[in-house]
């Protein structure tokens, strides 16, 4: 039997919970992996996973052989990629996930000036307005607006998201006038979901911060679509800055209440502390935190 290949495919059936998922990470067939997993059982003299009809769930047991090959195996690729890429370019392929707002406007371009400098690095860029489990879903570095929660991950935070409010002029031309927070229940009012809390919006002031109970017009998930309901003239919209930081440069959009902004959102790059080893990670991490950084409209 060999024993690297069986606890590797071992380890990757606990993060993934199944047989099907661990052979495709792999990129062997599902049976191989049963077989070694079957191997390994009868080599550990023990029953490593509880069968269930979706998902298999580690025994007793198997949650202590994880715990205890996971690290090792994860140090030992890292140090044979890193071999692997001595005196080289770095290589290899990286999963990276990041919210839509920021991945369609700014992420994406980091990717592409990343790969120019190191292009033997083949990258899975996923944009989805949801926290993944980075290793039970394969992630080698995430981008998470908000702080994580998980310890397994280490955290290099970028900073916060600076959020205002802007419309464009040819709302502002036919709408009731804007001067104060208190007239925003007069106005159509565009929010993404991360904007309002509990039905109200929170707007500060130097230290002072006011609650504004609104009903948008449009509420959605989706910085694309609240852009161009922007441009539209459909409203006045709680924007990130680095999503609109062009229109108004151009005049194609106009901050309102510009004493005022709402509640930032702060940015974290996380990754698994074991993936960290592969060179391409730590060489992705230590060239978009940065270039991130330098984004109009976070500080």
């Amino acid at each position: 039997m060999d024993l690297a290949a069986a606890l590797r495919a071992f380890v990757r059936i606990v993060e993934r919970g199944s047989m099907t998922a661990a052979a495709a990470d792999l990129g062997v067939s599902q049976p191989a992996v049963s077989k070694l997993l079957r191997n390994l059982e009868a080599h550990a003299g023990a029953r490593l996973f509880e069968r269930g009809p979706r998902a298999l769930r580690p025994t007793r047991q198997g949650l202590a052989l994880y715990e205890a090959a996971s690290a090792p195996l994860a140090a030992i690729e890292a140090a044979l990629e890193s071999l692997r890429g001595e005196g080289a370019a770095i290589c290899g392929e990286l999963r990276l996930h990041c919210p839509s707002c920021i991945g369609e406007r700014h992420l994406h371009a980091i990717v592409m000036a990343f790969q120019d400098a190191h292009p033997a690095v083949a990258v899975a860029l996923s944009l989805e307005n949801r926290a993944v489990d980075l290793i039970f879903e394969n992630f080698d570095v995430a981008l998470r607006m908000g702080r994580p929660s998980e310890q397994a991950l280490i955290q290099k935070r970028i900073g916060f998201s600076r959020r205002i409010l802007v419309a464009a002029p040819a709302y502002l031309a036919r709408a009731a006038p804007l001067r104060a927070p208190a007239d925003l229940g007069a106005h159509d009012l565009l929010v993404t979901d991360a904007s309002l809390r509990n039905g109200a919006l929170r707007l500060r002031k130097g230290d002072a911060t006011k609650d504004i109970a609104l009903r948008p017009k449009l509420a959605t998930n989706s910085a694309q679509v609240l852009v161009q309901a922007l441009r539209a003239g459909r409203g006045v919209a709680t924007a990130q800055l680095l999503l609109v930081a062009e229109e108004l440069r151009s005049g194609a959009l106009i901050r309102v209440l510009p004493e005022y902004e709402i509640e930032p959102s702060e940015f974290f790059l996380v990754y698994p502390s074991a993936k960290f080893l592969r060179p391409a990670v730590r060489a992705f991490v230590d060239f978009a935190a940065p270039a991130l950084r330098r984004v109009e409209g976070i500080f």
